[in-house]
This record gives structure tokens, sequence and C-alpha cells, in this order.
């Protein structure tokens, strides 16, 4: 027997909205690395839907757009006033594999999806503003009004805002297609400089907007990344170069324990982003090939 019900105002709605949601899942990903997180963005963005009065919406795909844009940049902001761990970590415990014997690095460097993730990666080197209007406009084509509406710009400031961040996005390194040597080099004098407290060392080899996110915080900008390295002396005696996750980066052994792992984004021969790791149980989680 076919039912010949008349839907009712709040389902013909809800029907609209996952008409749309695979294209608001896709924005609240890119935005927040995170498909769990984007999940919660496009719930709320239908919480906020449904509590509208969306007959007046006359264009509900980019009303939708909006909203999961705002909810997305509130995210990202929170997260970074927590320090939080923006990409979901791999399941499982510490792997560590020693290849420093001599097998090439550049063979052990590849990740499964890896132009993915390295985008997200290079993302997060953005502040929240920067990557809603990269994101939005080169990823999605909103209009530079419609990104300032959303960061509380003008249209000619949400457009500094995306090229500043294309910048820094074509500058970044690919996942395997910058040169693995070189990102060796950069971090090995890192170590040098940490050991040595070489702060002006440790400076010329950052980005101006190096980011260095750690279970403790939040350091941006190469002067107060610099100054927390100089920190790190006692711990550099006993890091090793190391790919975390297929990244370049630090392992540092304590009595033999894996303690914490430091994880770089380059763009061009500097530092952009550290990623520490020093939470046993976020420890356990990272693979570590010493190289």
């Amino acid at each position: 027997m076919s039912d010949n019900r008349i839907p009712s105002d709040n389902e013909l709605l809800a029907r609209r909205f996952e008409a749309h949601r695979p294209h608001l899942r896709a924005v609240a990903y890119r935005m927040l690395g995170s498909a769990a997180e984007a999940d919660d963005a496009v719930q709320e963005t239908w919480f906020r839907l449904s509590r509208s009065d969306a007959g007046a919406v006359e264009n509900l795909g980019g009303w939708l757009t909006t909203v999961v844009g705002r909810v997305c940049l509130d995210m990202l902001r929170s997260r970074r006033s927590r320090a939080e761990e923006p990409l979901e970590p791999l399941a499982g415990h510490a792997r560590v594999t020693d290849v420093s014997g001599g097998a090439d690095p550049e063979q052990h460097a590849v990740l499964a999806d890896s132009v993915g993730v390295a985008l997200l990666v290079v993302l997060e080197t953005l502040t929240p503003a920067e990557r809603l209007a990269f994101v939005l406009h080169d990823l999605f084509a909103v209009p530079y009004e419609e990104v300032g509406e959303i960061v509380g710009r003008s249209p000619v400031a949400a457009r500094q805002l995306a090229s500043r961040a294309r910048r820094r996005v074509q500058g970044a390194d690919r996942v395997g297609d910058g040169d693995p040597g070189r990102r060796r080099a950069v971090v090995d004098a890192f170590l040098a400089a940490a050991r040595e407290g070489d702060f002006e060392a440790l400076v010329a080899l950052l980005d101006p907007d190096v980011v260095a996110r750690s279970d403790a915080g939040v350091n941006t900008g190469a002067m107060a990344v610099a100054k927390g390295a100089s920190s790190f002396r006692h711990f550099a005696a006993v890091a090793r170069p190391a790919l975390v996750d297929g990244a370049t980066g630090l392992a540092v052994f304590v009595d033999g324990r894996l303690d914490r792992t430091l994880a770089f984004t380059f763009v061009g021969d500097k530092i952009a982003a550290i990623d520490i790791v020093t939470a046993p149980e976020r420890v356990a989680e990272r693979e570590v090939t010493l190289v």
C-alpha cells in the first residue's frame, strides 16, 4: 500500500537539507581536518536551519555554506585556544623502525592519501580566518563578499586573507614532492642549533609565521618558537631524526622508551609548523621510522 501522506514542512526541510549534506560535509572536512568534527559541524548547521525561518531563505545552498563556515570558524578558534590535536590520529601503538643503517629515507616517506593529508597539514599553519577564506573561495568558489561576511571583514580584506593562505599553500612542500634530503638537512640544522642553544640559528631556520603546537599550548612566530626550542636543549641531546607518521621530524627517547615526537611542516627551506606530541597515549599512536 502506497503512502499518500503529505510530508510535513519539517520533513520537506529535512529532505532539502539532506540534498546539501555531501557539500556541507566536504566544506567542513577541509576546514577542520577531522571527519568526526565535520559531522558535528554539519549537525549544528541543521539545528540552526531547523530553528530559523527557512521559508525566507532564497538561496538555501548559499545560506547553508555560510552557516557551516561560521560553525567551523568557531570550532577552529576554540581548538586553537585549547591547543587540541587537529588531524585524526592513527589507531594502535607506536611503531618504531630503524632504517638509519643505510636504507633510503625517501623510500619510507610515502603516506596513504598523501595529497589530502598534505593539504590539511599546510592548512593547519594558517589562522582560522585565512583557512576559511582559502577553503571557501579557492576550493568551493564562494564569493569574497560572502567570505567577508562570515569572518567579519570587507571583501577586500577577505581577498587578502585568501591570498596570504594561497601563497603558503602553493609554497609548501607537498608530502612526497619535495626533496627529503633538503628537509632532513633543515631538521639536522634545527637539532644542532637546539643542542647548542643557538637562538639566532633557530630563528633563521623558522618561517616568520611558524606555529608550534604541543600538549602545553601553541606558540606562533619565529622568536617565540625559537625561545621554546631553546628550552628543548635537554631533550635535543637524545633526539634522533625520524619520519613521524610519514612526516620529517624527530623522535626523543628516554631510557630506551619513545618519550615524545616532533613533526615538521615546511614552506620552502623554512620550518612552518612543528607538531609536538608528549602525552603517552598520543605518543603510542605515532608510527616512527628512524632515519
